[in-house]
């Protein structure tokens, strides 16, 4: 099964104004085809950085994009060249087709045009009709090198149309497959540690773990002749990896916490709303970011100082003076008071010193608590998320809430969750 490297040629894609946008492209495609992409970089405009990157390339399939313009600074050419200790031929026909382009648009070539029509000693022409780049196909002992145009317009139909059909062709058919999990209520070192001892015995499929905002991702990935193969291979890892996540598992296709939140209130037929302080309206956008959530999402109440508490909500006074906004009271009141207030099946609360200023010996900077009332009762929960930066304080608290609900619409417990720490 071949593996590719896909190398992006551009000074342009090393500033912060350009994103390459081709590899995202090409990885796809070539997945469709069962050829796993196992490295991408981003090179400058440099002849010997790039026929080294080219010389360094381990891959089966190396492909290019960017460089092949008429410029002094369009090097791809030269530099496989180089890497391949290869000759550049000047190609009277590539020249003319230029030309033509030219002439279809009633313009005068300019002589720089001709580095263009330089061609790679023992390559493939590969007509680009929409640019005067060509491409070139070189197949160099069991790997084979592309070079493709830059400009999005150009690589995507030259490669959908022309490479795809030679890679099928050279290489058998391979099926890829994958599993998209997500996991709430537990970090990533812990989740690593659980189910490690499962996915290290397979080489495949591969396993990689991502996090981030108190959402942890698991990407499972199998490579097999047939599609069938991979699915049975995936089902047997997951079969082993389930039963040790149980309810933290909250969803096996990668959808995430706000549209599994939202799919079991629609379900049941049943409404939320929201009360927040910290968060500044964050839970809210997370839960309207969802198309057709006005089937289940009422409004919600942005209550960020204590006046706001009181008067959108009427918790009293007294009880902010005695336990202060960021409390297990306070956030039990201010959940049941939005869902009485907005009519609905559940309300959801958010207090909690987002810093970095902010918060006490008891409650420092991070510690945030979240309500959930429903019909029978109100709950809260304190959390003591990284203070590392606001916006992830904040980040973690909405997210944090949307699980916190999922869990009371399935009567699932919270007492084990990760960041959770007595009130």
């Amino acid at each position: 099964m071949p593996d590719a490297e896909i190398i992006a040629v551009g000074s342009e894609l090393l500033t912060p104004d350009k994103i390459d946008t081709n590899s995202l492209f090409l990885t796809e495609q070539l997945n469709l085809l069962g050829i796993e992409v196992v490295r991408k970089s981003v090179l400058g405009d440099d002849r010997r950085r790039l026929a080294a990157a080219v010389r360094g390339a381990s891959a089966e399939v190396v492909v290019l994009c960017g460089g092949l313009g008429p410029t002094e600074d369009d090097l791809t050419r030269e530099a496989v060249a180089d890497a391949l200790e290869r000759d550049l031929v000047f190609s009277d026909s590539v020249c003319r087709e230029i030309e033509a382009r030219f002439r279809r648009f009633r313009r005068v070539m300019a002589e720089r045009n001709r580095r263009q029509a330089y061609v790679i000693s023992g390559a493939d022409v590969l007509v680009n009709p929409r640019g005067t780049a060509p491409g070139q196909w070189i197949e160099n002992g069991d790997r084979v090198v592309m070079l493709l145009p830059g400009p999005p317009g150009e690589l995507k139909p030259l490669f959908a149309d022309v490479c795809v059909p030679r890679l099928r062709q050279k290489y058998p058919p391979v099926a890829i497959r994958t599993r998209f999990w997500r996991v709430a209520g537990m970090g990533e070192s812990t989740l690593d540690e659980l189910i490690a001892p499962v996915y290290t015995r397979y080489t495949n499929p591969v396993t990689t773990i991502l996090a981030g905002g108190g959402d942890i991702q698991i990407h499972l990935r199998a490579r097999c002749a047939t599609a069938e193969e991979a699915e049975r291979l995936l089902d047997e890892v997951t079969a082993h990896l389930e039963p040790l996540l149980g309810d933290r598992l909250y969803s096996r296709h990668g959808e995430p916490i706000e549209v599994v939140a939202g799919h079991l209130l629609r379900e049941r037929g049943e409404t939320v709303s929201v009360a927040e302080s910290c968060t500044g309206g964050m839970l809210g956008a997370r839960v309207t970011a969802v198309p057709g959530s006005s089937d289940y999402f009422r409004g919600g109440f942005l209550v960020y100082t204590d006046a706001m508490k009181t008067e959108l909500l009427g918790v009293p006074p007294e009880m902010l003076e005695k336990h202060t906004a960021v409390s297990e009271a306070v956030a039990c009141e201010l959940a049941a008071r939005a869902r009485a207030k907005a009519g609905t099946s559940w309300g959801v609360s958010v207090t909690g010193y987002a810093g970095p200023d902010g918060g006490t010996a008891e409650n420092p900077t991070g510690t945030v608590f979240i309500g959930v009332a429903g019909a029978d009762d109100v709950e809260a929960r304190r959390f003591q998320f990284p203070p590392t930066n606001r916006e992830l304080v904040r980040t973690f608290a909405a997210h944090t809430a949307l699980d916190l609900l999922r869990r009371r619409i399935l009567r699932i417990g919270s007492s084990g969750l990760f960041f959770s720490r007595p009130s």
